[in-house]
């Protein structure tokens, strides 16, 4: 391991019907590898459904790979066998939510892997390489862009600042799969985050179309209509089940 940095159902398209991709037999494997990953990090599975999720995305083996906030390692162990010796896994974490606790953890775990680092640094001025990515996942996490906490360092970000960033460090034809918690359809983005830490899907949408991403296709993958969109994504009664939006976007050649 290397450590850098500062220590709806929704359709697939315009009219197209909508799928769930069938897990690939190499990401099968390495999900259903159990015993060599993180117990805690198994029991997610069901409510991830990581093979199909990735299956979708179309990560292959030899990817370089962008895991952002994925210092839990939950990604990591997974795409780093899938990748292989020829690909890399960069997990990168904000320096706001990194501690030397979740190091040490990863460090035993993923970070055993030779073909994973870790990099850091601040949430709204991340530093990654140029043209360094064929993949990146943001798992759960995009909505955070638009969350402001005194308690945890987080000053009033502009996404067009971090997409734009993304934008540049992807390769051409890169793909960035979004995950995200879904907010009642035209909510203001501030205020359903800092309530319920839900975001509209259109708004993820048209911050990655404007920062020059094309919206590939989307997935019913994780919908649940039995979702309230008024809880609080941390509410015991929703918590894990979420309805989510899976959007895969592509950065044009």
């Amino acid at each position: 391991m290397r450590i850098t940095g500062p220590l709806l159902a929704f359709a697939m398209l315009a009219g197209a019907a909508p799928t769930i991709a069938a897990p690939t037999p190499t990401i099968a494997n390495a999900v259903g590898a159990t015993a060599a990953r993180d117990p805690d990090n198994v029991k997610l599975d069901a409510s991830r459904r990581p093979a199909e999720l990735l299956s979708f995305f179309g990560l292959k083996r030899g990817m370089k790979v962008l895991d952002m906030f994925g210092l839990n390692g939950y990604w990591a162990e997974i795409t780093a066998p899938v990748v292989g010796p020829r690909g890399r896994v960069t997990v990168w974490q904000p320096s706001q939510f990194y501690t030397a606790t979740a190091l040490e953890k990863w460090s035993t775990g993923p970070g055993k892997q030779p073909n994973v680092q870790v990099i850091v640094s601040p949430f709204q001025a991340p530093e990654w390489p140029a043209a360094a990515y064929d993949f990146a996942l943001i798992n759960l996490d995009y909505h955070d862009v638009y969350w402001e906490s005194t308690q945890r360092g987080l000053p009033r970000m502009d996404p067009a600042n971090f997409t734009r960033r993304l934008y540049a460090a992807m390769k051409p034809g890169g793909v960035v799969g979004v995950v995200d918690h879904v907010a009642i359809a035209g909510s203001e983005p501030r205020q359903s985050v800092e309530k319920l830490h839900r975001i509209d899907p259109a708004v993820i949408r048209a911050d990655f179309e404007r920062a020059g991403f094309k919206l590939e296709a989307e997935s019913p993958l994780l919908r649940n209509p039995a979702d309230n969109h008024t809880l609080l994504v941390f509410d015991k009664a929703i918590r894990g089940q979420t309805d989510r939006v899976v959007l895969k976007f592509r950065k044009v050649r």
